[in-house]
């Protein structure tokens, strides 16, 4: 540029008009204004769906609520459903029995029978069918009877009620008598010890 002389002069650059310039949005702090609006609304806004995200306590609590009650409820239909079934299978258990027991019935009350005047034998031979009819049953039901006579004596599955004179050493500490029969189940659980007299030697 020149001056009324004709010389060359440079005008002075104030710092910061040219970016001014080029950036309308920067205020005089330099900061940069958003075209839509104030930045302090801009922020409050932001701030708010900040906040719109976070659970409510309270909402929070009543569905934990919700949910405690649902597994309390869940829980004591469990309790009761096992106690049905359990019920359930005991009866089922108890049917069965009875069932196997019936037939035993049947033949007591066919010895029962028996005229008055019968010999004693008829009434023996009833008896004994009933005897192996019920211990048949039994079987079905996995009981069977423990072994006694002639076997050594066995704390676990017999009761000494008594102990005799040996009169061999085998027998000194075997069972020489049955005084009640035992029973047991097919895993081993011992329902009734047998009561036995014992040999014992002198």
């Amino acid at each position: 540029m020149e001056n009324e002389m004709g010389n060359e002069y440079f005008e002075p650059v104030i710092e910061g008009e040219d970016e001014e310039k080029e950036n309308p949005e920067l205020h005089e702090d330099n900061v940069l204004i958003p075209e839509d609006g104030d930045p302090e609304e801009t922020l409050s806004d932001k701030k708010s769906e900040s906040e719109s995200k976070v659970e409510n306590p309270d909402e929070r609590i009543t569905a934990l609520e919700q949910e405690l009650a649902a597994s309390r409820a869940d829980f004591y239909n469990y309790r009761q459903r096992v106690t049905r079934e359990k019920q359930e299978a005991r009866r089922r258990t108890e049917e069965d029995v009875i069932t196997a027991l019936l037939p035993v019935l049947d033949n007591l009350d066919r010895a029962l029978m028996v005229p008055e005047d019968g010999s004693a034998r008829d009434v023996l031979v009833g008896v004994r069918m009933v005897q192996r009819q019920f211990l048949s049953a039994l079987e079905e039901l996995g009981v069977s009877v423990i072994p006694t006579e002639g076997q050594r004596f066995d704390a676990n599955f017999h009761e000494a009620v008594g102990t005799v004179p040996a009169d061999t050493p085998e027998q000194d500490g075997a069972v020489v008598n049955e005084q009640l029969r035992g029973y047991r189940t097919k895993e081993g659980r011992v329902l009734r010890a047998a009561r036995v007299i014992v040999g014992k030697a002198e």
